[in-house]
């Protein structure tokens, strides 16, 4: 039912979106902690990320909008190579075999976390997929994002750095 739900809500955004012009949200709430494995079985917690930009961005394979963003995600950390920026990509409820059958087809650098119980999804309060926040270097949380983005745009690239540089 949670995938039935998800997929309905990944529809939706994608449907009319052939371009992507959503602006970052400031955010004002407080920072959830995050603290998944990744698809090797390596444990990641957000905190070990401080002195860094964190995007964290909730996705599944099964959402039209994430799959379509995800490209320029692989551009921007490429674009931000050698600079304090990861990307944090949280799957959300799929099973292992799923994802790694979705990355076989696409491929990625970033990390891709699990949440195969879908604790960060409701810790974080996250209901659009993709959704994704950016945290600055201290570990606030900064801007959010609902709905799909081309990453590696002048105007998000512009703002990742001046978190980056503000430090």
């Amino acid at each position: 039912m949670k995938k039935l739900l998800l997929g309905t809500l990944c529809l939706l955004l994608g449907i009319g979106q052939t371009v992507f012009a959503e602006e970052l949200k400031p955010y004002t709430g407080t920072t959830p902690a995050l603290q998944l494995k990744d698809l090797g079985g390596k444990p990641h917690d957000l905190k070990d990320y401080r002195g860094k930009v964190v995007m964290v961005q909730f996705w599944a394979s099964y959402c039209p909008p994430c799959l379509k963003e995800m490209p320029s995600m692989v551009r921007l950390e490429k674009k931000l190579a050698g600079k304090p920026f990861v990307i944090l990509a949280v799957d959300m409820g799929e099973t292992e075999q799923e994802v790694k059958g979705f990355l076989a087809k696409v491929k990625t650098d970033f990390t891709i976390l699990m949440d195969s119980d879908g604790k960060a999804l409701a810790d974080w309060k996250v209901f659009v997929a993709p959704s994704t926040f950016l945290i600055d270097p201290k570990g606030v949380i900064r801007y959010t994002l609902q709905g799909g983005a081309e990453w590696d745009a002048p105007e998000y690239v512009a703002k990742i750095s001046a978190m980056i540089n503000k430090k």
